[in-house]
Parts: C-alpha cells; structure tokens; sequence
C-alpha cells in the first residue's frame, strides 16, 4: 500500500484547491470530511471519486471498523499525519475525508407545494442549517442566488450533516427571472416584511415560493416589489428580527403544521 508523503504530490495539490469555489466548480468536485459525513454519503450512493484516509488515525482505529470494511470497496488513499493535517479544515480532524461528484440537476421541480429561495445568504452555518430544515420536512430542492454562499463551501457542507446529499441545489444567475418561471408554473411569492400587518399564519402555504433573504438586509427590494404576500413572524418580545436559519424554521414548520392539518 502506497502512502502519500509529499506535499508536492498532484492529488494533494488537487485535494487543496478543492477548497476553492471556483475550483470546485471548474471540477464539478467538493470535499467531505468526517466519520458521519462519508457515513452519510456511503448509505445515499453518492458518488465518491477518492476517499482520503489519515495512515496514523487508521492504525490507531480512530475510524470505527465496519467504516472501514465500506469505505474499502471504494478508491481508497492513505496519506501521512503531517499531509493530511495540511488538508484538513476542522479544528479536531477524525482522520478521513473524500471527493465527492456533484449531481445537481439545473431543472426546478414544479411538483412541490413549496419552493424556498434563498436570497443572497452570506453565512455559511445559516446556509447549512436552512438545508436541514428543508430536509426535515421532505423537500428536495432549493433555489439559491448568485449572491449566495456556496453550497460546497465545507462549512456549509459539514453544518448540513448530510442533507447535502439529498437536496438538489440549483443556482441562478438572475433570481427575478427565475422566480418570474416559478410564478407562471403557478407559484405565488411569499416574502418576510416588518412592513405588513399579516403573518405567516395568515396564508395557505400551496403553491408558494418562500423567500429568505440576507442576514443584514433581508429580502431584495426588487422581489419584494413582486411579492404576492408579505408576511411577517409574530414577537411578543422587544426583538425586532431573528436568524434567518431560525426564522427559515419557524415559517417552513407552518407549512409543516397546515400539511398534518389536511
């Protein structure tokens, strides 16, 4: 078994620039790290090009056995401590990290009740997060903005814990046209406002898109202009606004509570 120990190696090189958004791009590729990760990714078929094993952390059977027994059926390279503590992004590594291909599909699914939009989120936790949500209640999908972090960012790809592998992201270059295709497939834009008396218990989440905007500026005023509804979540309290991921969560969990309802 060959061990990777110089740094100077064209895979390592390749594994290193992965950790940049127009590299990944150009390769279609991004990087998994992590025991639950390539667990996840393992139990969803996804496609794995090189699983990267730490030579040391498999000796000392950090990474559990029957991992191992799976991650052995696939293109395995086993690196030195020193190289892959070169490549690794996370602050207390476990060892093992892979290559994944992307599998994006750039078409919108207009079977879904709801499709939710995200609109120039610049925090990659939030980003991960709002991925999770969507997970949780069984949407495919989400449509994201150029303006947006990038989904394979690894800080977003590790906040998911494996959602990534389950929702189909697609970026568009121009937002309002695309919300415009939404809306003539029978869509109505639904936009968070502090500008509006109605809330989001106010509405019958069918056929909706649901917007959430940036972390400091909320939702574009461009699309606001195009909102069918602008709602608002409802506070008792003195504060004026929440996270996005956490306000993402209360307004998709309304359509969760309206779908057990019917």
């Amino acid at each position: 078994m060959q061990i990777i120990s110089s740094k100077d190696n064209e895979f390592i090189k390749h594994l290193k620039k992965l950790k940049d958004k127009k590299y990944r791009d150009e390769n279609n590729e991004y990087i998994i790290e992590g025991i639950k990760l390539i667990s996840e990714a393992i139990k969803e078929n996804v496609r794995i090009k090189a699983i990267v094993i730490c030579d040391e952390c498999s000796k000392n059977e950090v990474i559990p056995k029957n991992l191992m027994y799976e991650i052995a059926k696939y293109n395995c390279v086993y690196v030195t401590e020193k190289i892959f503590n070169s490549i690794t992004q996370v602050m207390s590594p476990q060892g093992i990290f892979a290559v994944i291909e992307k599998e994006n599909n750039s078409k919108i699914n207009y079977s879904d009740d709801i499709i939710v939009v995200l609109d120039g989120i610049q925090d990659p936790g939030n980003f991960g997060t709002i991925l999770r949500t969507i997970d949780s209640i069984g949407i495919k999908q989400i449509i994201v903005s150029k303006e947006t972090v990038d989904a394979y960012n690894p800080k977003v790809v590790r906040s998911t814990m494996g959602a990534i592998f389950r929702i189909n992201v697609i970026e568009t270059d121009n937002l309002l046209h695309s919300i415009d295709e939404m809306k003539k497939n029978g869509y109505e834009l639904v936009v968070t406002s502090l500008q509006t008396n109605k809330n989001i218990y106010n509405i019958d989440y069918n056929k909706k898109i649901i917007v959430i905007g940036n972390e400091a500026n909320g939702v574009s005023k461009e699309i606001q202009k195009n909102a069918d509804f602008k709602v608002k979540i409802p506070m008792l309290g003195k504060t004026e606004s929440l996270n996005a991921s956490v306000a993402a969560g209360i307004v998709l969990y309304e359509y969760v509570r309206q779908k057990i309802q019917k």
